[in-house]
């Protein structure tokens, strides 16, 4: 059929630009109705609809109605996956988990937030499957291609799922458990018939699967199988091991790997620069378990930077021992970071390697990458050069015990080393202190707690983390290695992993300006929005003990920090280029560096190793990026889920006595209270 030439018809782009844009799924009639259609313009209108169908722009779902093609149809089933801070659950279109995923097995472009109606008075969970009508949002500042709202139609029944839970209590005369879920979001018990406890008893922990059948005569208790026993209610680190499991982190090396490290020797000398001269100093905090950099701070004798630094930040080699590709690799890029609990470490790398010929000790042979680096008299990068060296530390010391040096309480370890070493590395710090207040670093005042244990793994004492001057030093110390290796990789054009951290949305930085009027505090309506603004608000917190509101404020609005080969900068360090260099223990992403800057600077160290970056890992950055972005918010949430067990288990002893608390947050399902 000849298209006829309608002066007022619509074209193909815009019927495509008003099906792309509608919330839902629309039909030929809705459309016809938009454009006020008629008669023949309807003949038309069905023939170009047919064009985009068969362009593959436009995709047919329910009742023939139209949507934007690769969305989701308006009934569709999804999976709740996840909870924000906000109270909000999330959740995935089972088609996208199960069967669209792209070629790197990513399916991060949908995001769908359900919205519970209170007409059904539907209670939803995380790994509940749903069906769901689904409502297309607009968010030019949402990360997703696509995002939805959903309301629950109803919950389906999960086909097999496994639980982690507690074996609490027996059951009837007729034997077998009942199973109750550690995750506090799911208040359903399960029914563990006796031939399927495997040797479980009553106070173990159990990883479950989920069987055909309910319990007798409890038709709304499902069955459930022993999959596997981790361990009991009794045991010390039972509230790690919850949080291992119900995180799904890896935490056991294969034979194969602990194989591959059993004979591993620190390397000779070679074509690597001799350090062991030089008094570089390893300062971590008294319970550190691995020390991966050494520090070290002299006068800069150049007469063109007077006042000047000339500064020494020594990395252990980890590429040395890490190849690309060796099971050890795909092991340490499959855990993305160490995990640290008050009870254990769960390391990205065994400890041969991390608590070994890769940590820092004092007075032993050690092989690293460092850089030097002279400072102004201002703390600005004035030039740095990156070597592969062999060092050996000549101190460990810990931060309360520098600290103490600094205010006149020298121990015998500190009062030796306190004028050619400490004192160098602290007038060094007051430089690089002078450069982060005039670029206008983000200073949130966030208190950390952590837990000391006793000798019986119980719960001695919660203390908030005392920030020293001495904790500021070897922060700014990395800060300035890390931009250091971002420069010398952006000089040779190197494939890089950058750490990024994007400035708050509009609509974020709105709602803040809207709290903080609240609160009388106002906040500037500049559209480039800076550090320094929020820095301004929160000095004025200070002054009637808000501060630590304000903090918890405008860190909920913050993006959240990730790996990207794109540099977008950093915001809340304020700085342009930003690498993560000095933690390849614990961080895969500083392995990736380490070996971007040993292939772009040619650092053989003369064993014929080939530990540079490999061309098939530099392509595949984006995808590395992702995974341990991702594997790092897995890491600090399971960190948080044991240090509130470890809580609420102290608390428990505290009933009917009385705290002094503050609301600094407000959801839908409660308070925020510290």
């Amino acid at each position: 059929m000849t298209m006829k030439n309608y002066s007022s018809f619509p074209t193909k782009s815009q019927i495509l630009e008003f099906i792309n844009g509608s919330k839902s799924a629309v039909g030929k009639r809705e459309i016809a109705k938009a454009f006020k259609l008629k008669g023949q313009d309807r003949v038309v209108l069905r023939d170009i609809l047919k064009q985009l169908e068969a362009d593959s722009l436009v995709d047919r779902g329910h009742k023939r109605r139209l949507s934007p093609q690769g969305a989701l149809p308006e009934i569709s089933v999804i999976e709740i996956t996840s909870l924000d801070n906000d109270g909000e659950l999330h959740a995935k279109p089972i088609a996208s988990q199960d069967n669209d995923k792209d070629n790197n097995g990513n399916n991060n472009d949908i995001d769908i937030i359900l919205t519970i109606s209170n007409k059904r008075g539907i209670t939803a969970k995380i790994g509940n499957r749903i069906l769901a009508k689904l409502k297309k949002i607009d968010d030019s500042e949402s990360k997703f291609k696509y995002l939805y709202t959903a309301e629950i139609i109803r919950i389906l029944q999960n086909t097999s799922s496994e639980i982690l839970g507690l074996l609490e209590k027996s059951y009837g005369n007729g034997g077998g458990g009942i199973l109750k879920p550690t995750d506090k979001r799911n208040n359903k018990e399960f029914f563990i018939p006796e031939a399927h406890l495997k040797g479980a008893k009553i106070g173990n922990l159990i990883l479950a699967t989920t069987i055909s059948g309910h319990a007798p005569s409890m038709p709304n208790m499902q069955l459930a199988s022993v999959k596997k026993i981790i361990g009991s209610i009794n045991d010390d680190k039972i509230f790690s091991l919850i949080a291992i499991y119900s995180n799904n982190i890896p935490h056991q090396f294969s034979d194969n790997i602990l194989k591959q490290v059993e004979n591993i020797e620190i390397p000779i000398l070679g074509k690597r620069t001799d350090l062991r001269n030089i008094p570089l100093v390893t300062i971590d905090g008294i319970d550190a378990r691995d020390f991966d950099d050494a520090v070290f701070a002299e006068a800069d004798n150049n007469p063109e930077n007077q006042g000047g630094w000339h500064l020494i930040v020594a990395i252990a080699d980890v590429a040395h021992y890490v190849k690309y590709n060796s099971a050890l690799d795909n092991e340490a890029v499959k855990r993305s970071n160490s995990v640290y609990f008050p009870d254990q470490v769960v390391p990205m790398l065994p400890e041969e390697l991390s608590n070994g010929l890769c940590s820092l000790r004092p007075d032993q042979d050690r092989a690293c990458l460092a850089v030097h680096m002279w400072i102004s008299k201002t703390g600005q990068l004035l030039r740095h050069n990156f070597i592969r060296g062999l060092m050996r530390s000549s101190a460990r010391l810990n931060y309360q015990q520098v600290q103490n040096a600094f205010d006149g309480n020298c121990d015998d370890i500190t009062k030796p080393i306190l004028d050619n070493i400490l004192m160098p590395l602290y007038n060094a710090y007051q430089a690089l202190a002078i450069a982060r207040e005039k670029r206008g670093t983000l200073e949130l005042e966030i208190a950390e707690r952590y837990i000391i244990l006793d000798d019986n793994g119980d719960v001695e004492a919660i203390k908030l983390r005392q920030h020293y001057d001495s904790h500021k030093l070897i922060e700014e110390f990395m800060i300035c290695a890390n931009v250091a290796a971002a420069e010398a990789l952006e000089a040779k054009k190197s494939p890089a992993l950058y750490r990024i951290h994007e400035e708050p949305s509009q609509d974020k930085i709105e709602a803040i300006r809207q709290g903080l009027a609240g609160m009388g505090f106002n906040l500037t309506k500049t559209q480039a929005i800076r550090p320094h603004h929020f820095n301004g608000i929160l000095k004025q917190a200070k002054d009637n003990d808000k501060v630590e509101l304000i903090s918890s404020i405008i860190l909920r609005a913050q993006s959240q920090a990730k790996y990207s080969p794109d540099n977008m900068g950093h915001f809340g360090l304020a700085l342009t280029r930003y690498c993560h260099f000095t933690s390849p223990i614990r961080r895969y992403a500083d392995l990736i560096t380490h070996r971007a800057l040993i292939s772009a600077y040619d650092l053989d160290d003369g064993t014929g190793n080939n530990d540079g970056l490999d061309h098939k890992q530099a392509i595949e950055l984006q995808k590395i990026g992702d995974d341990i972005s991702s594997q790092e918010r897995v890491a600090s949430k399971a960190e948080r889920e044991v240090i509130d067990r470890y809580t609420t288990a102290h608390m428990s002893s505290k009933i009917g006595q009385e705290f002094d608390g503050s609301i600094n947050g407000v959801a839908k399902f409660g308070l925020f209270i510290t």
